[in-house]
Parts: C-alpha cells; sequence; structure tokens
C-alpha cells in the first residue's frame, strides 16, 4: 500500500489498544515508514521491485532497528509533540526496539497478502501470503481499523482531560 494512509488506521487502533505494551509513536512511524522503498522505488525511477528488500522479514528487522536508534535520540523531543495530543510515555530502548520491529513487520504482514514481488523470507524467494486473502478484506480492515482507532483516541483523550 504504498503512499496510502491504509497503515495508519491498524497501526493507530492497535497502537492505543496496546498502548500500556507499546511505544505509542514508534508504532505509528514503523508502520508507515517502511513505503519509504517504494516511494523512493517510483520517485528515482529505480529498476528494482516497489516492495523490495525492506518489505521482507530481513530487511524489516535491519529497517525496525535503525528505526528505533533513532527514535531513542529523539524521544525526548518527541515527548513534547505527544504531550499536546495527550499519549505521550515514557519508553524504555527495548520498548522501542521492539515495537519498532513490531510495527515494521505487521505493515509488512498487511502487505504480503497484496503484493507478489515481495520476497517475505529473503533470501528465499516468492511470497507464499500472496492473494490468500482478497485485497477488499485488507483495504477494509485498514479502514475499519482507522474509524476504531480514531474512537479510542477520542475516548482517551476525553478521559486524560478530565483527569
Amino acid at each position: 500500500m504504498p503512499f496510502t494512509p491504509f497503515h495508519l488506521g491498524p497501526a493507530l487502533f492497535f497502537g492505543l489498544l496496546l498502548f500500556r505494551y507499546l511505544s505509542f509513536p514508534v508504532f505509528l512511524v514503523a508502520n508507515v515508514i517502511v513505503d519509504i522503498e517504494p516511494f523512493l522505488v517510483l520517485f528515482l525511477g529505480l529498476h528494482y521491485p516497489l516492495h523490495g528488500f525492506f518489505h521482507s522479514l530481513l530487511g524489516g528487522t535491519i529497517l525496525g532497528a535503525v528505526v528505533a536508534v533513532g527514535i531513542y535520540f529523539m524521544r525526548d523531543w518527541l515527548n513534547k509533540i505527544l504531550v499536546v495530543f495527550r499519549v505521550q510515555q515514557k519508553s524504555s530502548f527495548t520498548k522501542i526496539l521492539y515495537t519498532s520491529i513490531l510495527g515494521v513487520y505487521f505493515h509488512i504482514f498487511l502487505d504480503s497478502f497484496l503484493y507478489d514481488e515481495m520476497n517475505l523470507f529473503y533470501p528465499i524467494l516468492g511470497n507464499p501470503l500472496f492473494n490468500i486473502v482478497r485485497s477488499s478484506i485488507v483495504y477494509e480492515f485498514c479502514t475499519v481499523s482507522l474509524i476504531f482507532g480514531l474512537i479510542l483516541y477520542v475516548y482517551r483523550f476525553i478521559v486524560s482531560t478530565r483527569a
């Protein structure tokens, strides 16, 4: 799902639902950052699959670790922004790391049903999950997740305002 907001729906919903266990902003970023790969392929006109190395579990693990390190060093600045939205958290590097990798994997998992050029278990070629689920179901899941995620956010915002 390159350049679409579809990944934000599940990230918002599950990030808020599992707020206690995940680093919410990291989960949001990690779910979206994977699509830098297809963006660069299209923008730079590269002769490379849209959903290449970083849409594999190996590439996703590396990307998740890099994102975790970057966010860890930006965490104080990021929390100042999160205070405004009432979703601030204190997170250890361990929590940021596993949340980042989980978020990237979640993105890859959703895309794996949609794109046959993905090599999910790279260096093994192929995508065994392609077309197991109809693409319309994946998009509907993402849309419904966005609606429920917004409802959870509004509820959380109202409750935090009253406290």
